[in-house]
């Protein structure tokens, strides 16, 4: 998730220009801006206050409302989500099979199966803000979004 998290930094920062981080094209439903609000208030809420404990009070009505956030702001909000993320080292392989601390859409579900959700999840809207990105700014560049080198458990190869 912090690779993730760093992606989504990185994305904020290609737009050259931040007013295009909240804007809206014809049939584009949120801007990258209210992407980045709810992807770092999605990961504050779920695994810094629900399983870290860290207080973190969510909103997320305000997540999709608000507009013209400063840049520097959600990269604030990035660096939040990023240390909340080691709050799952709390969490053991027994937690894991346990039932996440609170319903999630009103079901019940295991800790570990959330957690593959949350990833999903983030995935998914960091894929739709990078397609943002590049229709407005007309930017083609890849960004390295979630290279398999940057996860924690990668170790280079050894040379024949």
């Amino acid at each position: 998730m912090a690779r993730d998290l760093r992606a989504l930094r990185r994305e904020l920062e290609a737009y050259a220009d931040e007013r295009e981080i909240w804007r809206i094209q014809p049939g584009i439903s949120n801007s990258a801006g209210n992407l980045a609000l709810h992807l770092t208030g999605n990961l504050q809420y779920f695994i810094g206050t629900v399983l870290g404990g860290s207080g973190y009070v969510r909103d997320r009505d305000a997540e999709f409302n608000r507009r013209d956030v400063p840049r520097a702001e959600l990269l604030r909000q990035v660096d939040a989500a990023i240390a909340a993320v080691p709050l799952l080292a709390r969490v053991s392989d027994a937690d894991l099979a346990k039932p996440f601390p609170l319903p999630v859409a009103g079901v019940t579900l295991a800790t570990g199966d959330f957690m593959i959700h949350l990833v999903a999840h983030f995935t998914w809207h960091l894929g739709q803000l990078d397609y943002h990105r590049r229709l407005l700014t007309g930017q083609a560049g890849a960004i390295r979004a979630v290279p398999p080198t940057e996860l924690a458990s990668a170790q280079p190869v050894p040379k024949a």
